[in-house]
């Protein structure tokens, strides 16, 4: 799981040295902290994912929390250098812990926790085993003292809620099983800065956890929303609207096909991990870690079809 391939503009993780998170402004009042292009491992403390926070005239929300309870505390205190704005929201992209397992960090900030209809369960089945592979691969302190904080506000798949900060609203939409059962993004049309979550990836290899025709289906979606930029989950602070999903979309594409020719050919599972997507290996960091896993899910879904 763990790989030692990192681009050099990747930070490493300064929450747990008490140093403070590295911040982006990618537009007015929104605020970026970039994870590593890298798996966890002790080096980076978890921090592998993209986090930000969103300054209205009342008050803030803060998307997605980091993979430790440290980087939250970490984040916490990034927003707090920033404004002394009550935190009004913390809204959580999805189910993985490199995007939820700060949220204890911002338990009685008296920020209301907003996330998918089904997160609540999702986090529930799968807290044991997120935290035991903090445990194996960045260390035995990394997940003290995480718990799972359900949402308070939650979002049903095709349903659209505004956030108020104040002179700003934010717009949540949930949307059916793609990157995972949880995906909903956040798109503020004061700036036309879109948070995507991990619904895009951007030079790290896209990870499956859910559906991969889904996914393509929700892709089409999102390019209706009228963004000029967008924050994904993993990859640079921002990137271009709709442009930048270009990528992820040739590979999840590629997948599709790949692994349906070797299935009209009557091939095996074996033979599609070995062969399916691999025309894509030098477009992708971290490919070999994550490109057999996505070819058993794409097979696995696509044998039902």
């Amino acid at each position: 799981m763990i790989a030692a391939v990192a681009l050099a503009a990747a930070p490493s993780a300064a929450a747990a040295s008490g140093a403070g998170l590295s911040l982006t402004e990618v537009a007015s009042g929104i605020f970026v902290h970039q994870g590593a292009y890298e798996d966890i491992n002790p080096g980076n403390e978890g921090d592998i994912a993209n986090l930000g926070f969103i300054v209205g005239n009342s008050g803030v929300a803060v998307i997605d929390t980091g993979n430790t309870p440290a980087l939250g505390r970490a984040l916490l205190a990034a927003v707090r250098a920033k404004t002394d704005l009550p935190i009004l929201y913390v809204v959580n992209t999805h189910m993985h812990p490199d995007h939820t397992f700060g949220n204890v960090a911002f338990v009685g900030t008296g920020a209301e926790f907003v996330g998918a209809a089904n997160l609540e369960s999702a986090l529930r089945t799968n807290f044991p085993y997120y935290l035991r592979t903090l445990d194996t691969f960045v260390g035995p302190e990394a997940g003290k003292g995480a718990a799972v904080v359900p949402p308070t506000k939650t979002v049903k798949v095709g349903e659209d809620i505004t956030l108020d900060l104040g002179g700003r609203e934010l717009v949540v939409h949930g949307y059916k099983t793609a990157h995972t059962p949880t995906d909903i993004t956040v798109y503020d049309s004061q700036t036309k800065t879109l948070f995507a979550g991990d619904l895009l990836f951007v030079k790290r290899v896209p990870s499956l956890d859910g559906s991969v025709l889904g996914w393509l289906d929700v892709t089409e979606e999102l390019k209706r929303v009228p963004a000029v930029r967008a924050v994904p989950g993993h990859g640079p602070p921002s990137v271009d609207w709709p442009g930048s999903m270009a990528a992820q979309t040739r590979y999840l594409k590629t997948l599709v096909r790949d692994v349906r020719e070797i299935q009209k050919n009557k091939g095996k599972l074996e033979q599609a991990m070995e062969t399916a997507g691999t025309g894509e290996r030098g477009n992708w960091v971290l490919f070999d870690d994550y490109n057999a896993r996505n070819v058993t899910e794409t097979f696995v879904e696509l044998e039902w079809e």
